[in-house]
């Protein structure tokens, strides 16, 4: 049974060069998850009250997304690209419940 998870990454400092190398690789896994049916949404937290914030870049991502379990998504998540890149300095995930839209 998926169930969905809340997968957040926290960027080390001045991630932004790390993050465009890493990105292709990045969203092709999220894509996957989407053409799979089990991606809710994803995006990355702008550094500065911004849309597109230029060089100040990003402070983490969340993504949120289906899997069998917790284990499996936290395996998942170990396994991004930005994780073996050094985008992100911690990774949490958890259970997380859709309960509106």
């Amino acid at each position: 049974m998926n169930l969905f998870y809340a997968i957040v990454g926290e960027d080390v400092p001045d991630s932004l060069g790390k993050r465009l190398a890493a990105r292709p690789d990045h969203l092709a896994r999220l894509n996957l998850l989407k053409e799979e049916g089990r991606l809710l949404l994803a995006g990355p937290f702008p550094a500065i009250d911004s849309p597109d914030p230029g060089p100040a870049g990003f402070s983490g991502s969340l993504i949120v997304a289906a899997f069998d379990s917790l284990e499996a998504a936290r395996i998942w998540a170990d396994a991004d690209p930005y994780v073996a890149a050094g985008v992100y300095a911690r990774v949490s995930v958890k259970p997380f419940k859709k309960v509106l839209p």
